[in-house]
């Protein structure tokens, strides 16, 4: 890519190329059409049939699922956006949307990127860089250590000077990969290796800083707009604090229970961070709130961010709009005495992953996508019918709700989460529900470790089902129907010597299945056997909604084929029913010492040959899905026999990776 020393002219422009998939592809093409822009889409061979492919006046194919060969190929989308005759690129957030030499190779090519200056990207991508300048400029920053010594004598050196606990930081980090918290000099070196190894494989840079750990902080970050004509405001504030593995889940704005002085002075850092580096278009400044109402540099997001649905909705302002205008060259459209806040809003992140499987990324078909109405707004990339690519981050939706005031808002979300369902794959609606019920949250905010400590209690009381999810699988396997008229195709167990009975044998999450004697009533079903006494009749079947009441208590749900099963949403809990022969052993799968990957993935670390020796619990390899390492052990002793894998392969779910045979004698 040519690099472009001076910032070039900004120009009005007709049509836009999103650089970009999912929800916020259909977001940006949401506003750029009423603005009267053509729009042209990207999509991999996974995304053929997506719906920000449909959301957009064209499209142009830029390459197979591999996000290296499609959406963060730089030539591949100047490619798709000379073809299409753009005037301009908007990268959204993730891939391509914080890499300086893309925005240069725009301009080099004479497309509006819309987006920051290189200047500003390079001069914030860099967290070391950043934490310097930013206290060069008068911002708080965190005690810490940014020099060039990344030796493990001199990160020992500056750790000891800073204290402990302390964060291990990637220098180019993001979306909280290459971070460890270090609670004491011995645990420093293991914490320097994993998220050097972690850094390298996410960002191709292994450099790292030290910084204070400050206990019970809060995530507060500020959202800022600059112009080309000298002119920065804030839109306020939002919390971020409800994170696990230091990604977020769910955001507020503006953020709770922070003195206005201090707020304040948190927008007016915020506006000199964008000052500092000459800024233009929409960033983040993100901020540490300790609990004395001190706060602290943490670094500037460079481009949209996932959450600023939330602004948008307690300010009025459409932020991609704003993009779009000033990235024409036009100066802001509001000053900053105008910008103000209308009560309170809350953003929940829909993702499609197990909870239950530590969040293992759960892709594949979605044949149910049923989102609230009721003035909700639902940014989302899916729709019925459409597939989960294991390609891609798997987020499926932002709920965003807003309220006259916090507790408004939070009763709007818990109704908004009751409203929406989503399958057969499994989803953390469960644990949003959870989190939007918690009452210590409801009583205020929570500090950025909230969540882990919470999550095992948020988990273990999440609903529990399997009763109401065997009644729904048996009356949709069995349920009664007239067979229009004629007695032969009937399936209510019509006889000519009266109605008749069937055996079913089901089995709820791959618990020990249950044989079942099934007898036909009049509109309903009896159920009987292994402790299950249940008597069914339909209530009725509300759009695919089935309503039944069984023994005299009204349950509904929705039941959808998954997997050789039935995956059954009911109550806001997800239950895998399946059909096992009646009492046909024992599931041979486990134990059998075939090592299956669990999730799709990417292979980070294979830890045995063949021929190695391993005990049951032995680590066998790390799959990296979803910003996360995920460890695989071996299920029994025995001998590695094959290992079907490298570094570096993506494996889908469901590949055998490694092979045990048994210890010979």
């Amino acid at each position: 890519m040519a690099a472009i020393v001076a910032e070039p002219p900004a120009r009005p422009f007709d049509s836009l190329l999103i650089a970009n998939r999912g929800e916020i592809a259909c977001r940006i093409a949401d506003t750029a059409r009423r603005m009267g822009l053509r729009t042209i889409a990207v999509f991999s061979d996974a995304d053929a049939g997506a719906r920000h492919v449909r959301r957009c006046d064209e499209a142009v194919h830029i390459g197979p699922a591999a996000p290296g060969e499609s959406y963060l190929d730089p030539a591949r989308i100047l490619a798709a956006a000379r073809v299409a005759g753009a005037g301009a690129i908007h990268p959204g957030y993730g891939f391509l949307a914080e890499n300086a030499g893309f925005a240069e190779a725009c301009a080099a090519a004479d497309i509006v990127f819309v987006g920051p200056p290189a200047a500003a990207m390079r001069a914030m991508g860099s967290k070391d860089a950043a934490r310097m300048r930013m206290a060069a400029a008068g911002v708080p920053v965190t005690p810490g250590y940014d020099g060039n010594d990344q030796s493990e004598t001199g990160f020992a050196a500056g750790a000891t000077a800073i204290g402990f606990p302390l964060l291990v930081k990637a220098t180019a980090g993001g979306g909280g990969r290459g971070i460890r918290l270090v609670e004491s000099l011995q645990d420093l070196a293991d914490a320097l290796r994993q998220a050097r190894a972690e850094a390298q494989a996410a960002f191709g840079d292994g450099r790292l800083l030290l910084e204070r750990f400050v206990a019970g902080a809060r995530h507060v970050e500020v959202q800022i707009v600059a112009d080309r004509h000298g002119n920065v405001v804030h839109l306020h504030d939002r919390d971020c604090s409800i994170q696990r593995r230091r990604q977020k889940l769910v955001e507020e704005a503006p953020a709770p229970a922070i003195a206005a002085p201090v707020r304040a002075a948190m927008a007016e850092a915020a506006v000199t961070c964008a000052r500092a580096v000459d800024y233009r278009g929409a960033g983040t400044v993100e901020f540490l709130l300790s609990p004395d109402n001190s706060f602290y540099f943490m670094e500037m997001n460079t481009r949209l961010q996932v959450e600023h649905p939330v602004t948008e909705a307690v300010t009025g302002i459409d932020l991609v709009a704003w993009q779009l205008t000033v990235a024409a060259g036009a100066p802001l459209p509001c000053r900053q005495h105008e910008i103000a806040v209308n009560g309170h809003a809350v953003e929940a992140r829909v993702i499609a992953e197990d909870p239950a499987r530590g969040f293992a990324p759960d892709p594949g078909p979605l044949a149910l996508a049923a989102w609230p109405h009721g003035g909700v707004r639902v940014d989302t990339g899916y729709e019925a019918g459409d597939s989960v690519p294991g390609a891609y981050d798997s987020l499926l939706a932002k709920l965003v709700v807003h309220g006259l005031d916090r507790t408004d808002a939070w009763r709007g979300l818990a109704s908004a989460l009751r409203d929406t369902a989503v399958g057969p794959g499994a989803s953390n609606l469960g644990l949003l529900a959870a989190i939007a019920g918690d009452p210590a949250l409801r009583a205020g905010p929570v500090d950025i470790g909230w969540l882990e400590r919470a999550l095992p209690a948020l988990l273990a009381g999440l609903p529990d089902r399997r009763a109401d999810a065997l009644a729904l699988a048996a009356w949709h396997l069995l349920r009664p129907s007239s067979g229009d008229g004629d007695p032969w195709s009937r399936r209510d167990g019509w006889r000519v010597s009266g109605r008749g009975t069937a055996a079913l044998t089901l089995a709820v999450d791959g618990a020990a299945a249950a044989d079942l004697a099934v007898a036909y009533r009049p509109r309903g079903l009896a159920l009987r056997g292994d402790g299950i006494d249940l008597d069914l009749r339909e209530d009725r079947d509300d759009g695919g909604l089935l309503r039944l009441v069984c023994n005299g208590r009204a349950i509904a749900g929705h039941v959808l084929p998954h997997d050789n099963a039935l995956a059954v949403l009911t109550g806001g809990a997800r239950h895998v029913v399946s059909r096992p022969a009646p009492r046909a052993g024992s599931d041979a799968a486990a134990g059998d010492g075939r090592i299956r990957a669990p999730l799709p993935g990417r292979v980070q670390a294979v830890h045995v040959r063949p021929g190695a020796a391993v005990a049951a619990g032995a680590p066998l390899l790390a799959l990296e899905a979803m910003k996360t390492l995920h460890a695989l052990a071996a299920d029994r002793d025995g001998v590695v026999e094959t290992v079907g894998c490298a570094v570096g392969d993506q494996v889908a779910r469901g590949d055998l990776l490694v092979v045990i045979a048994p210890a010979s004698d």
